[in-house]
């Protein structure tokens, strides 16, 4: 052995086996990787200096391709590996999105990338690791390499071994929907309670294990630690699950399979997506973070003036609750709709989207500042979309008889209102990926610019579920398709957003969980707008729909479902839900019964310079104050669960020497969800910086004000 080997075997190797670490910039978080005596890659987490993530291990397990030779057998990536080499690194820069939160995002960060070779197979994998001063994200890359060019993921075996029995609040795992109420437990209860979480009637129930929950998954230690585990960049891989063993409270990660039980098909080169975790002693912290959207990438369409935040009502709950339909027709159940003569076809007397019925919408939009409308129903192929194995039920260009398509398009721009476009696609991908093309330039000859997407039911042709890995590319095949088109895309039913909206800023919107749509079908939690915050909002903003004001549904309607919050709490939800899509959901009509409330909902931006989060605990309460887009305007905005709470509002982030005409709404002394839902105040008064405002939130209820800048 020569000198060189000598030195590599005695010196060098031993080094780069050796732990290696990296801190945040602010050093409060640091991440150690290291090797097992095996070979098997593990890190940890700590948080000043207190242990967040134990020592867990890292790797992928892999499938046999079946076309390979019987002999050959797959060697997994889990272990056997020896360090190549580790790189650090320091990035800091400063971006500006296209709509969000803040003007201008800091991106800053150490990173440490682990080289490793197999030499068992000859195989190179990195681990990449970024560290901020509010969490880390970790990825695995595999370079292009003779020895691994294609394979098949049968799991992925990321783990997160948490160091107690911590508070969480956590959804059942399910591989087709997050259309549920979030559940507040210990891990160890999870077990015990994962069936009563589960809606046996509407979920897809594709439940893998009674401890399988989904991101992001918000906890909180004894200590007072908040820790979210959620992924970003998801791009061409299936939506990662977590598996709990409760005994010894170590999440592992578990990937959505496609119709064959596969987790992944890939091609090297090619990578994961970030396995994320943020940690902080402030819940505050939880809500402005900008982890997830600083660990995907810049921004990829050049010109994006087109792209605008957007306020919108339109014929929707009217149809969510009862009163109309989607259909033109009840005489067609059972008969191929490319056969029926809709010109002979008789009325049902309660179709939503009629050239009188949107027009109305129109006129309410044009009086009251609103920038679109959106018509749902408004395309042949309703009375039978739920017969999922028919693949061309929808061709989205064909409009019903009664809906006036040149006419009404006209008439809304001719009001300073563009329409919203809708392609409800009964999760028959196939068929919508046909038509989408012609689709898109139907919205270019009429002038739409945004669409809002359906995926209910079960998806055809595959089988695949709804967060696998092929449906993952074709969410995003959509968003990009729709913007060569300069279209803005709001999907519902698809997969929970990973913080893709910063490549791909017309995807301005998705739903991915439990909606105000639910109101309607027997209500959500009064805890349920002060929870999705910190789980489903991490990774991007929701069509949440708010601005229910009549809350008792049968005053117009024969649906006995209520809403639970107060009228004030809906309010308070455009400004505590972030989102730059905002639905003024209810019937026109409604705002005419509560014109003064109705005022905030007009004047409340849907952009934003800054955010700031003034308190915040899961579950309980967020208040957070925003200044609006270009102006020097503030908006403030505070909903609690059924407790109510009591906040005190320092305007401190206000601009010294300048004053304000603050307008309040609040809950009366005796509102409350249950029994008072409406009754409110509105109180007016000049304020400066430095000024006080103290408020009484009722149960269910919140707050909202305006600071017009004088």
């Amino acid at each position: 052995m020569n000198r060189i080997q000598t030195f590599l075997a005695m010196v060098l190797l031993p080094m780069l086996a050796a732990a290696q670490t990296v801190t945040s910039p602010n050093g409060k978080v640091k991440l150690t990787f290291s090797l097992t005596d095996n070979g098997a890659p593990t890190y940890a987490l700590t948080f000043k200096d207190k242990p967040v993530v134990k020592p867990s291990r890292l790797g992928l397990e892999l499938a046999k391709d079946k076309h390979a030779s019987r002999k050959m057998k797959e060697t997994d990536l889990m272990d056997g590996f020896k360090i190549a080499d580790t790189r650090t690194s320091t990035f800091d820069e400063t971006w500006k999105p296209v709509w969000g939160e803040t003007a201008a995002i800091r991106n800053h960060y150490n990173e440490l990338e682990v080289s490793l070779n197999q030499p068992a197979t000859h195989r190179n994998v990195i681990i990449r690791f970024r560290v901020y001063d509010d969490g880390m994200g970790l990825r695995y890359e595999f370079p292009q390499q003779k020895a691994l060019n294609y394979f098949l993921i049968k799991e992925e075996h990321t783990q997160f071994a948490m160091t107690g029995d911590h508070k969480a609040w956590w959804l059942p795992g399910d591989y087709d929907t997050q259309e549920q109420e979030t559940q507040e437990s210990r891990l160890s209860e999870i077990r015990g309670r994962f069936n009563d979480a589960v809606n046996w009637k509407n979920s897809s129930v594709a439940v893998f294990s009674p401890t399988g929950v989904q991101t992001a998954l918000q906890m909180k230690t004894a200590d007072g630690l908040y820790i979210n585990i959620h992924e970003a960049a998801c791009v061409d891989y299936a939506t990662m699950h977590l598996n709990l063993d409760d005994k010894n409270f170590v999440f592992e990660s578990w990937l959505t399979p496609d119709a064959t039980g596969l987790k992944g098909c890939m091609q090297t080169p090619c990578q994961t997506p970030w396995r994320t975790v943020l940690v902080s002693d402030d819940a505050r912290d939880m809500l402005s973070s900008n982890l997830i959207l600083n660990l995907n990438e810049p921004c990829k369409i050049e010109d994006t003036s087109w792209i605008h935040p957007t306020k919108y009502c339109g014929v929707w709950w009217e149809m969510i609750v009862g009163k109309s339909s989607w259909s033109y027709t009840d005489e067609y159940p059972s008969i191929k709709l490319d056969r029926i003569d809709w010109t002979k076809a008789k009325p049902n007397g309660c179709h939503g989207a009629t050239t009188a019925n949107v027009k109305k919408y129109i006129d309410f939009a044009a009086a009251n500042g609103l920038d679109q409308v959106l018509v749902e129903g408004w395309n042949v192929g309703w009375e039978d979309w739920a017969n999922h194995w028919k693949r061309d039920v929808f061709d989205f260009v064909t409009p019903y008889p009664d809906f006036d398509l040149k006419y009404l398009n006209e008439y809304a721009h001719s009001k300073g209102v563009k329409l919203m476009m809708h392609h409800e696609t009964s999760s028959s991908v196939g068929n919508y990926e046909r038509h989408m093309e012609n689709a898109f330039r139907l919205m270019n000859q009429y002038g739409y610019d945004a669409v809002k997407g359906g995926y209910v039911g079960d998806i055809i042709p595959r089988g695949d579920h709804h967060f696998s890995q092929s449906m993952n590319e074709h969410y995003l095949y959509v968003v990009k398709e729709a913007a060569k088109h300069r279209v803005m895309v709001n999907a519902h039913e698809a997969v929970r957003p990973t913080g893709l909206c910063r490549t791909y800023p017309n995807l301005v919107g998705n739903e991915s969980a439990r909606g105000t749509e639910y109101e309607a079908f027997g209500g959500n939690r009064p805890d349920h707008t002060v929870i999705l915050p910190f789980t489903r909002l991490q990774g991007g903003p929701m069509d949440y729909t708010p601005g229910i004001l009549e809350t008792q549904l049968s005053t117009w309607s024969n649906n006995k479902s209520w809403v639970r919050t107060t009228l004030v709490g809906q309010l308070a939800l455009y400004v505590t839900m972030y989102s730059p899509l905002q639905m003024v959901a209810d019937l026109p009509e409604n705002y005419a019964k509560f014109n003064d409330a109705f005022q905030f909902i007009k004047d409340v931006a849907c952009d934003w310079d800054e955010s700031r989060y003034l308190e915040a605990e899961p579950a309980d309460y967020i208040t957070v104050a925003r200044k609006a887009k270009g102006t020097d305007n503030w908006f403030v905005g505070g909903k609690c669960d059924e407790n109510g709470h009591r906040s005190i509002v320092k305007l401190d982030f206000l601009d010294k020497g300048r004053k304000y005409e603050c307008t309040v709404y609040a809950d009366a002394k005796d509102a409350h969800y249950k029994d008072n839902p409406k009754a409110y105040t509105i109180t007016r008064r000049v304020v400066k910086k430095g000024d006080t405002l103290k408020l009484t939130q009722a149960p269910g209820g919140g707050f909202a004000i305006s600071l017009i800048a004088k």
